[in-house]
């Protein structure tokens, strides 16, 4: 039997070995949630997305309730914002279970347009004009 394919659905993340490569890449926090972006190769298809929650959130039902909040905003969201060759790990917070719907929409289109802008190194005081 052949898996449904859903159009506009990002793929998956599954393996923990991809998890923990987007934790080394970018990060963007926000009050209810922190999404991790690594780039792949474009050429490798759209967008990925995984989704986690720590006990820190609370019990079970309460990590679940996040978990699948993230995700319905997640298949909103992330056509409309997310970047082809990526992977994104999109994290629970504490506050995730409870947030007014409205607002988690708008801190996951937030932190998606943050992590595609291009990222700007701090300078160091050094480098500043009129110091060292």
């Amino acid at each position: 039997m052949k898996a449904l394919q859903y159009p506009n659905r990002a793929a998956r993340i599954r393996v923990r070995r991809d998890f923990l490569r987007a934790r080394d890449g970018r990060s963007a926090a926000r009050p209810g949630l922190v999404v991790q972006m690594v780039a792949r190769d474009p050429a490798e298809g759209p967008a990925r997305a995984g989704f986690t929650a720590s006990k820190k959130v609370g019990n079970a039902v309460q990590r679940n309730r996040a978990r699948r909040r993230l995700k319905e905003a997640a298949r909103q969201i992330l056509p409309l914002h997310g970047l082809s060759g990526t992977d994104y790990v999109f994290i629970a917070r504490a506050g995730t279970a409870a947030r007014e719907w409205e607002a988690l929409l708008d801190d996951m289109k937030s932190a998606l347009l943050s992590l595609a802008a291009p990222s700007r190194h701090r300078q160091s005081v050094k480098d500043k004009p009129g110091h060292g």
